[in-house]
């Protein structure tokens, strides 16, 4: 939905944010932040800058095993590294937001929204360290902007949907030819990801090491040495 659409991300954003003149610079889907050698990689489902230098992750999550509370802390720690170089002072750091879209309320709260801020537990006080994480209720509806908005996420039929930019790309991803194999094409992309997690999990259940398991994947995948390593190194049999 968001790949080569920044207006469709702006969108998003402001209603999430509710920062009305927020706009969008630059938006790149399918973001791999792998910075350090040896660390898990990340793939960020959207990841942008807005006019102000402030940074965006977007993820769209199934239920709370993928928008863990250890998972947004990863997540804010990577776009950290990944924007403070050699030389520059801590104070340079961009703010940052780790919004999870989850497709159910997390909290059970019935809220919209659930934002999550670091404060000072002795004065109370907010610590304002520039990192903002945010969970977004999937479930909820109603006549504002994000109930319309999260019907539109959860909405099959264009026609049906509210926002216009929602439906467009929705149109185009369905109906139009390109749209169409771009889908099919992210859809294989899945399953083939799914498959090469599920090798990993069995190559465990035998006890193999992981420079066994990476030969392995690397020719029945037909992987790169990194890209086989960086499958094994997210540990996924945890």
């Amino acid at each position: 939905m968001f790949k080569d659409n920044i207006p469709l991300a702006e969108l998003v954003l402001r209603i999430i944010t509710g920062k009305r003149d927020l706009i969008i610079t630059e938006c790149e889907t399918q973001r791999d932040m792998k910075r350090l050698a040896g660390a898990r990689s990340l793939c960020l489902d959207a990841y942008g800058a807005d006019s102000t230098g402030k940074k965006y992750d977007l993820e769209i999550q199934k239920g709370e095993e993928g928008a863990s509370p250890h998972r947004a802390r990863y997540h804010s720690s990577v776009m950290d590294i990944e924007n403070l170089n050699a030389g520059q002072k801590f104070e340079e750091l961009p703010d940052t937001y780790m919004i999870f879209i989850v497709d159910e309320d997390l909290y059970g709260k019935g809220e919209p929204f659930y934002p999550i801020e670091r404060i000072n537990m002795v004065t109370g006080k907010p610590f304002e360290d520039g990192e903002h994480i945010l969970y977004v209720n999937g479930e909820y509806r109603g006549d504002s902007e994000i109930g319309k908005l999260m019907h539109d996420f959860n909405c099959a039929d264009a026609e049906d949907m509210y926002f216009e930019l929602m439906a467009e790309r929705t149109k185009y991803l369905k109906k139009n030819p390109e749209g169409v194999k771009k889908m099919s094409r992210i859809g294989e992309e899945i399953a083939k990801e799914a498959s090469i997690r599920a090798s990993i999990r069995t190559y465990r259940e035998f006890s193999l090491d992981d420079a066994t398991i990476i030969e392995k994947i690397m020719e029945r995948f037909k992987l790169t040495n990194e890209a086989a390593a960086g499958y094994v190194s997210e540990k996924w049999s945890a």
